[in-house]
């Protein structure tokens, strides 16, 4: 093999440890710039997203433990319509909501927990449950 050739081959092979011997130190750095970065500005981002979570997932929890079927509901279905035994003015009416919102019941917007007798003044018959009924 020619002097040059030899000589080209082992200028090569010095420049591969020089690379790798760069490659080295450079990773020792990073690793050492991202071990600092954990411990000092790492941990203050961790606390800082800690104070701000951390209430947010108290509320949830304590959210979460409400039980949501107590009491309020007082057996009502969702939506509820009205039967003999319950709202029996509100049968057939037009103005009859039924929906239950956070526990409570809206009958209708000008009675909200119902009429207590069997004739309400405001009951107007709703076409949709009216058998007799024919717009045309």
């Amino acid at each position: 093999m020619d002097e040059w050739s030899k000589s080209f081959l082992e200028s090569l092979e010095s420049l591969v440890d020089v690379v790798d011997e760069v490659v080295v130190e450079v990773a020792d750095i990073i690793e050492d710039f991202a071990e600092e970065w954990q411990n000092t500005i790492g941990a203050e981002i961790d606390k800082c997203l800690e104070d701000i979570f951390e209430p947010i997932i108290e509320i949830y929890l304590e959210y979460d433990e409400i039980d949501m079927t107590t009491d309020s509901d007082m057996g009502f279905t969702y939506p509820g319509d009205p039967t003999p035994e319950r709202h029996p003015a509100c049968i057939g009416c037009r103005h009859y909501h039924g929906q239950v919102y956070g526990g409570n019941l809206l009958v209708c917007g000008m009675h909200p927990y119902g009429w207590d007798g069997d004739n309400c003044p405001d009951w107007e018959s709703n076409p949709s449950i009216d058998d007799d009924f024919n717009p045309f």
